[in-house]
């Protein structure tokens, strides 16, 4: 989970640092930003309170943007995005969300994105985008630089991003925006809540039911303590929105996919729909396509270590009589399995659930066996 902050910048700070502060929360440096890792009651409390009830993170970091087309047409600005990420933009429904990955010339992922068709009345050409808080420089400077005439892209960064993720988390948001109940999963729409202006979909990186809220970020402090008024609802920091996303199976920019690996290889051909694996026309679409029609040599897998000792990244893979086959990219301790668990790549002949493998901790290697993923199960509305 943890990255480094630029040492020789100071902090940037969310429009809800103040309240973190407030809280007691114990803040550290994430993607040059002070973010709250935990909250007095500590991440295993956060993380338990977050599957049964619902937890609100603060998610301000992440970079949101709009791509606009001039000639106010969707097809201009979904044919811009589609020359960059894999994912099937042209046949967004109006406020439809979709998951994809900025790619490199190679099919390396530059970072992993969601995209969503915008649907106010007047907006047709737009596209709202949420990239990574690490990477939204690098981003947006890469989709600047291809992008053809007619099509511009707005940073958006007067804007606060928070989630509320739980099971009881469409019952609090009711309360407060009732068209926001029936919302479908990866649909948006925008809403009053509470007289605040918002932009709500029905997503999240928890594997839980959940959504994420979009205001301005003069409202943000007002819009977090509305939700925190609600006795289901409790702050979750940093170290818990990683343990829950780790036991959903998600991937961690930086960490589970980088530059070096393709969406095959990471198990995401799930997110680039049929149209586009047959017509290609991304970056790195021949490795991507050849990937697909023969499989990658290496692939993400679940791993569940046989003993208590959790395997954090880094940790070598390799087969029971010593030959390397791989290395741990995200590991730590599932509060919901109660018991470590871990993603990571192996060759492609020791993927298989239930395959034996040794994890390489501190020199000495411990059993494990490759393990279906989620850990936990995925609980979104469909």
């Amino acid at each position: 989970m943890a990255e480094p902050a630029h040492s020789d910048q100071p902090l940037l700070k969310t429009p809800l640092h103040a309240e973190h502060v407030a809280l007691g929360a114990r803040m550290v440096p994430f993607a040059g930003y002070d973010m709250p890792v935990q909250y007095p009651a500590g991440i295993l409390t956060e993380h338990n309170w977050t599957r049964e009830h619902a937890g609100l993170f603060d998610v301000s970091h992440m970079g949101q943007a709009f791509l606009i087309a001039d000639d106010k047409s969707h097809e201009t600005v979904a044919k811009a995005l589609e020359a960059l990420i894999p994912a099937d933009v042209l046949n967004l429904k109006p406020n439809q969300q979709r998951y994809s990955q900025l790619l490199a010339d190679d099919g390396g992922i530059l970072d992993d994105l969601m995209v969503t068709r915008v649907g106010a009345p007047g907006h047709e050409g737009w596209l709202y985008l949420v990239v990574n808080a690490s990477m939204k420089e690098a981003d947006y400077a890469h989709i600047q630089a291809r992008l053809p005439k007619g099509v511009s892209l707005n940073r958006e960064d007067e804007l606060a991003l928070m989630a509320l993720q739980g099971p009881s988390a469409a019952a609090v948001l009711a309360k407060l925006a009732p068209e926001t109940d029936d919302l479908p999963f990866m649909m948006s729409a925008d809403v009053q809540i509470g007289g605040i202006s918002c932009h709500v979909s029905r997503s999240g990186y928890t594997g839980e039911d959940g959504f994420e809220i979009s205001c301005k970020a003069e409202d943000a402090a007002k819009l977090w303590n509305k939700l925190l008024a609600d006795p289901e609802v409790k702050p979750i920091g940093l170290g818990a929105r990683d343990s829950l996303r780790l036991e959903a199976g998600l991937c961690l920019y930086g960490h589970d996919i980088d530059t070096t690996t393709s969406p095959i290889e990471a198990g995401l051909i799930w997110s680039i729909q049929k149209r586009r694996r047959e017509e290609g026309g991304f970056p790195g679409a021949a490795r991507v396509q050849r990937e697909i029609k023969e499989g990658p040599s290496r692939v993400r897998v679940g791993i569940k270590p046989e003993g208590r000792a959790p395997a954090r990244e880094g940790t070598v893979i390799t087969t029971p009589d010593g030959h390397e086959v791989g290395i741990v990219t995200s590991g730590g301790f599932g509060p919901t399995v109660n018991g470590p668990v871990a993603m990571g790549y192996v060759s492609k002949d020791v993927s298989a659930v239930g395959t034996d493998l040794h994890l390489v901790v501190r020199g000495k290697p411990l059993p494990a066996k490759v393990a279906a993923m989620p850990f936990a199960p995925h609980r979104y509305k469909r």
